[in-house]
Formats: C-alpha cells, structure tokens, sequence
C-alpha cells in the first residue's frame, strides 16, 4: 500500500511519518511516530524530531511540502527527547542552518553536542510568533516523562499532546493515514488502554481520574478543535471522541500487564 502521507489535517498543517507494524495477540497492529508541519505566514515548526526508521521519509515528505513555496522552517518544537520523539533533531539542524530545536531538550546537547548553541529549553505558556499564529507550548498532562511538553496552534486550534492520546490502528482495515473519525472500526477504548499499560505505566499506581479532568479543562480553555497525536491517528471531533479517550485510559490504569507483546 502506498503511504497515503503527507496529509494536510487543517489549512496549513501537514502531517508526516509512516507506519511501524507490531505484533499483538497474533495480529499487526500499526502505529505511528508523526511529525507534524505547522505553517505560519512568515515561517513554520515542526512538531516532533522523528522516529529513526523514518527519518528519511519524513525529510522526503518535508521537502515536498516545503517546494509548494510553504514559509521557510525556523523551528523543531520536541515534546520530549524519547528516541521516537527526538532522533532527527541533528539531521534537521544540519539540513536547515536557520532552524532552532526548542521544547523539551533537558539532555539533547548531550546527543547532538555541535548543535547546542541552535537549543531552546521552553517552559509552558511561551508563545513562538510563526506570523498569523502562535505556537503556544502548554503544560503537559499525561506524561511519559517528567518535562514533557505539549504544543497548541492557536489559529487552528490544534493541540499536540506527544504520548497523551497514543494508540495502535489496523493496517488491514484501510486506518492509515485516516482521523479517527474516518476509522470507526478502530476500538479506540481498547487501543489507548492497551498503549497506556504498555508506555504509560505510572497511570496503573495513581487515581487518574484527576488528570484526565485536566486534561477535559484544557481542551475547553484552549478551544482545541484537533488533537494531533505523536501515537495515533489525528482527532477531529475532539468532544465526541474524548469520552472514548478517557474511558480508554481508564481501562489502561487498571488493566493487568498484557503478556506476549511485540513492540518497542
């Protein structure tokens, strides 16, 4: 099957990966590592440095976009410096000299130790000005590591929340490239569950129930109309499917370890 990305989700936002296929319960499950364009009028962000085994197709896949004439990239915006997050920041600072890596770097001097005069370490409630929006970096509330960061577009309305709304999708039903309204067949209750007992293990030792309130807030007080997810298929409708998210999440935090698993 041809890979159906890059996509454009909402006007000016391109979304960017392929996928990795994983073994389950006898079944392939497909999950992807996006990256994400966010254009302004004067320049754009990418969301998210790649997954290594990708790398190579989201340079293709951004060069394509950017020869449609899109504003120059000027920054990577990393959620977290995690290897599917953070593995192409050296790559991109190379290939793009006026490109700056902000987020969540906490250790990515270490990695790409020649780039670290080009690193910004952004806490949340900073805003970078891409001309016609704002990239706002907003606190993140479901984490797989302590300094995670989320990003939002606040023409758009769309919320990039890296690990907060991960989950698998089936390679044979036709879900790749798809929202997840465009994939109803997905159990998307069971598919976040499972994710978040594999990759978000501390949810199983807290009352989750404060976070995702948190989180509900957020998605009120930003407006969000789209969550763009580092694992998983992007939202449209961000207040019909998050019953689903909450309800999956909740599963996930009480869940016993599932044996068997395949995957990284």
């Amino acid at each position: 099957m041809t890979n159906p990305l890059p996509r454009e989700i909402a006007p000016g936002i391109f979304w960017f990966g392929d996928c990795l296929p994983t073994m389950y319960n006898g079944a392939v499950l497909h999950g992807y590592n996006s990256v994400y364009l966010v254009t302004g009028d004067d320049c754009s962000l990418l969301v998210e440095g790649g997954h290594p085994k990708d790398l190579s197709v989201v340079e293709s896949q951004l060069e394509e976009v950017l020869s449609r004439g899109v504003p120059e990239l000027r920054y990577v915006f990393v959620t977290h410096t995690e290897t599917p997050h953070s593995s192409g920041i050296g790559r991109i600072l190379e290939h793009f000299p006026n490109v700056t890596a902000v987020g969540s770097l906490l250790d990515a001097h270490l990695v790409f130790p020649q780039y670290e005069g080009r690193m910004r370490m952004l806490d949340p409630g900073t805003g970078l000005d891409l001309g016609g929006t704002t990239f706002r970096v907003v606190e993140a509330v479901i984490r797989d590591m302590p300094y995670t960061r989320w990003g939002f577009d606040e023409r758009r309305g769309v919320l990039f929340p890296g690990d907060g709304f991960a989950y698998s999708h089936y390679h044979q039903d036709g879900h790749c490239g798809l929202l997840s309204e465009e994939a109803p067949s997905i159990d998307l209750v069971e598919e976040l569950s499972l994710f978040a007992e594999l990759a978000l293990f501390w949810t199983k030792f807290v009352d989750i129930g404060p976070y995702l309130d948190q989180l509900e807030a957020m998605l009120n007080t930003l407006d969000v109309r789209m969550v763009a997810p580092t694992h998983g298929l992007p939202i449209g409708d961000v207040a019909g499917t998050f019953p689903r998210v909450r309800a999956g999440l909740e599963l996930g935090s009480e869940r016993e370890t599932t044996p068997g698993f395949i995957g990284s």
